[in-house]
């Protein structure tokens, strides 16, 4: 194997590892912790990541790659029909969340005291942002959102709505199933957004 594909699968334990420890233990677990975890020094991670908030930005990221979140957004931005648009973008996104709420909940909780949680989550969030603002640019186009929104304001407000926060309230709080969550928040969006 070559040295780049070494180096890469050993990134790849490295945050599975990390993962799996956040999951179970919350993301302020040391990079000690995570050395420990995949038999490594803490300055091996180092070697790879740079620091803690680059291994949890890394972390996040790596997240995405394994759902292949991007093109599944791509192909739902891709469909003609404006209604059928945002809801592909919706259960998209509701899909992706159960598979990331337990790091994203934790990362939620630190970020006010802990900037590298802050940045990891800041990162993701940015993204999730620019496809929404891509979103309702196209539903602005099309004539399809509701005379009263702005694309920006719509963006923000379908971000808000269907937020990583939104869904544990519904799950985890009051006990919802992901389907229902993710069907209220659809349709919900649907009918304050649209025409």
């Amino acid at each position: 194997m070559s040295k780049i594909g070494k180096s890469a699968r050993t990134r790849a334990e490295i945050l599975d590892a990390a993962w799996a420890l956040i999951a179970e233990r919350g993301a302020g677990i040391s990079l000690a912790e995570i050395a420990g975890a995949v038999g490594m020094t803490r300055q091996s991670i180092y070697v790879h990541f740079g620091s803690r908030g680059g291994l949890l930005i890394a972390l996040v990221r790596r997240a995405d790659d394994r759902a292949d979140i991007r093109r599944k957004f791509m192909e739902a931005l891709a469909k003609t029909e404006p209604r059928t648009r945002l809801k592909a973008c919706l259960a998209v996104w509701c899909s992706f969340v159960p598979e990331i709420y337990p790091v994203a909940q934790d990362l939620i909780r630190l970020r006010a005291g802990d900037s590298d949680a802050a940045k990891a989550w800041d990162d993701r969030m940015t993204e999730l942002q620019r496809v929404f603002r891509s979103l309702t640019r196209g539903l602005h186009e099309a004539g399809a959102l509701a005379p009263h929104w702005t694309a920006a304001r719509a963006a923000d407000f379908l971000w808000a709505g269907s937020s990583v926060e939104t869904w544990g309230l519904l799950t985890v709080e009051r006990g919802w199933s992901a389907a229902s969550a993710a069907d209220a928040i659809i349709h919900s969006m649907e009918r304050a957004l649209l025409r």
